[in-house]
């Protein structure tokens, strides 16, 4: 796999949350609108199309777009293996003193599962948040200090576009959110429209292609035209994945994607997890540690100490983090003791 083209690393990595020049996230993060509910004005939808068409498969995709910058570019097929994302001394905050995480460090391995562990409040979620930029659309004076690496180069790096980078990195959130006035559909093809491509032909193969990678064609496939908010729990978050995917990222991010879902449809989220890990870097959160034994090749424990901030206690195979885990914190995590 070639190298992809290096972003300037001249500038500090400390800095405030920028304005986004293109469109203001309201909720979620996205390729355009494609990874999550992002409620967007009919001005702004117009600035974005009036950005050059942006390819969907291969090629001239930078994350930077401002004249001169340099930025990631996609080089390989759709049959991929996916980039691991390395988190360097990553700290934010909300807007105070106090950070909500300090210098959490780790490497989420290319195309494994890892699991983000801990008690609530210790930053799971912030952290999470903060590998596709999302945590500066919390407040105006959220900001994030460290480096979190793509293919070796800073998305927090000068002229990354942060909604960019959310193309590369997506999310599924914890509540199911399809656009409840979108078809099926239009659910999944969102992203797309939105960054230009219209050829009805190539949209269809998409939709095809991407109920299918979240197990969800067979059930939808004769009602596509259908209200993507008149499936059930379970098939609105394939749906939201199915969404996610379209736009071909190489990470996909899952804040506790299972919690409003009942047994059965918490199995196919878990099964289609293990499935999603050949072609994509999966991050997810989750306070169900047997959800984590279950699904992660990797997990991180988090805790929040005396300090009041989340940082990393514990982080490597899955098997050993729960069978013989090398802090006492851990251990007492894991076995109920406390949290």
């Amino acid at each position: 796999m070639s190298k992809r083209p290096d972003i300037p690393t001249t500038v500090p990595v400390t800095h405030d949350a920028p304005k986004l020049e293109t469109a203001r996230l309201r909720e979620g993060p996205g390729a355009g609108a494609a990874s999550r509910g992002v409620e967007y004005d009919r001005e702004v939808q117009g600035d974005l199309r009036r950005e050059p068409p942006v390819p969907t498969q291969r090629g001239g995709d930078p994350i930077a777009t401002r004249p001169g910058d340099t930025g990631l570019t996609r080089t390989h097929e759709i049959e991929k293996s996916a980039y691991s994302v390395v988190a360097k001394q990553v700290s934010a905050w909300y807007g105070g003193d106090k950070p909500a995480i300090k210098d959490v460090s780790m490497t989420f391995e290319a195309n494994r599962v890892t699991a983000l562990i801990g008690p609530s409040g210790c930053g799971k979620s912030t952290f999470l948040r903060c590998l596709n930029r999302m945590h500066e659309e919390t407040s105006g004076r959220a900001r994030v200090e460290g480096e979190i690496l793509l293919a070796d180069q800073n998305i927090y790096g000068k002229g990354v576009d942060p909604v960019r980078v959310r193309r590369f990195i997506g999310m599924i959130f914890q509540k199911p959110n399809p656009f409840p006035m979108m078809s099926i559909y239009d659910n999944v093809v969102a992203g797309l429209k939105l960054n230009g491509m219209r050829r009805r032909a190539d949209l269809d193969e998409i939709v095809e292609r991407s109920l299918r990678g979240a197990a969800l064609w067979n059930e939808v496939k004769d009602k596509l035209k259908a209200s993507g908010a008149s499936l059930s729990g379970g098939q609105q978050q394939r749906l939201c994945i199915a969404r996610t995917i379209a736009v071909e990222p190489e990470v996909i991010l899952m804040d506790e994607p299972c919690s409003a879902l009942d047994p059965i449809s918490t199995y196919k989220i878990e099964e289609l997890i293990g499935e999603l890990r050949t072609k994509y870097t999966v991050v997810i959160v989750t306070h169900n540690m047997q959800q984590a034994s279950r699904v992660a090749d990797y997990t991180a424990f988090m805790l929040a100490g005396d300090e009041g901030y989340g940082e990393l206690v514990e982080y490597g195979e899955t098997q050993q983090i729960f069978t013989n885990p090398r802090d006492k914190r851990t251990e007492d995590y894991i076995t109920g003791r406390f949290g």
